[in-house]
């Protein structure tokens, strides 16, 4: 059974994926992947509300010059930027985003979840969190 990922993104880039411009997340450790098929986007600080929701279509995985070479045109970042991230590091992971569905209202976890905590990078939803985002979503 697949599982679903709450993901941490800073507000300017889940900016570009609510807009188009960004196809891929980018990522220096990137969750199990033949474990999880869809993403949940927590727009942290100061936003901090759930935002949207994607299929994962696929993990690119590779050197951070690789990765940059195939998500360039849709990745939301300078190169730059882009680099700095993934400086001393051997392999760089891209989340190719597919089918997001962005949320009528952005939901405020801390009103509905009482000990909600939101991951540093991502966390794997547990039964509990996940029923609590599905009911609040279908209200």
């Amino acid at each position: 059974m697949k599982r679903t990922v709450l993901m941490s993104i800073k507000p300017r880039y889940v900016k570009e994926i609510l807009n188009g411009t960004k196809h891929f997340e980018f990522r220096r450790v990137v969750f199990d992947h033949d474990n999880v098929d869809r993403v949940i986007i927590y727009a942290s600080s100061p936003m901090k509300r759930v935002v949207a929701e994607f299929n994962v279509d696929r993990i690119i995985s590779d050197l951070p010059s690789k990765v940059w070479e195939e998500c360039q045109n849709f990745a939301g970042i300078d190169e730059k930027s882009f680099m700095e991230y993934f400086s001393n590091k051997s392999k760089a992971f891209s989340i190719v985003i597919k089918d997001l569905t962005i949320y009528r209202e952005p939901i405020n976890p801390y009103e509905s979840i009482n000990d909600f905590r939101p991951p540093q990078s991502y966390m794997y939803l547990d039964k509990r969190l996940e029923s609590v985002l599905k009911g609040i979503l279908s209200a």
